[in-house]
């Protein structure tokens, strides 16, 4: 009898965190999966309530066919003079670690860990874009939309962290880039402003962060 409660527990406690997560699917060139963990979005307030709110309804309101055509973020491959903190160990990294032991390196594997064991951790692979009239605020040259998607959104204490998982983190080059403009498309499509929030990337070693509005093209 014992032991029949003790597996209708962990059943319960397995069944209760996969009712938490909001599972979409987006057909952009390949199949990315956006998911939320709804109790970790829920405690969004006051001046995150417009994140909360593009996080609730994209599923519904993203507008597709601009991921058909035009630049991504990941693919820019130019540098902005950012200032970067170099942190080994970090809550992420370690967390990572733990996600890789369990089921393998991928970003499917360690975003979904993420969401089921951090408070913090509020959406994973999130689209999001520039329309191509925003563009002229960063001098940016291009006539059609700037589309990405976020690997991670995290609340941490009063901001929002934009995170990218980057295996061989340190070898990367062109990552705060691609970070810059992901935490400008979200303030855009927000109106939460820029220095409401925080940017970084990381392996299970090493975590890269650095402000995104000390980053802006000049």
């Amino acid at each position: 009898m014992k032991r029949n409660l003790k597996f209708q527990k962990l059943y319960n406690d397995a069944n209760s965190k996969k009712q938490m997560i909001k599972h979409f699917s987006f057909h952009h060139g390949q199949y990315y999966h956006y998911r939320y963990h709804l109790a970790n979005l829920n405690a969004l307030n006051g001046d995150f309530s417009t994140l909360k709110n593009y996080l609730e309804n994209i599923h519904k309101s993203c507008p597709n066919e601009y991921f058909k055509s035009g630049p991504r973020s990941s693919q820019l491959k130019f540098s902005l003079n950012i200032e970067k903190v170099e942190v080994s160990g970090h809550e992420l990294s370690q967390m990572t670690k733990k996600a890789i032991e369990l089921n393998g390196k991928s970003h499917t594997n360690v975003q979904v860990f993420l969401l089921n064991n951090d408070k913090k951790t509020l959406a994973v692979e999130i689209p999001i874009w520039l329309e191509n009239n925003e563009m002229k605020e960063f001098n940016f040259k291009e006539k059609k939309h700037l589309t990405g998607h976020i690997d991670i959104i995290r609340k941490e204490n009063n901001n929002i962290w934009v995170w990218d998982y980057k295996p061989n983190a340190e070898k990367q080059k062109y990552a705060s880039t691609q970070l810059y403009f992901y935490a400008a498309m979200l303030s855009k499509r927000t109106n939460i402003p820029l220095k409401e929030f925080r940017c970084g990337y990381f392996d299970e070693n090493i975590a890269y962060m650095f402000k995104p509005e000390n980053g802006r093209l000049h």
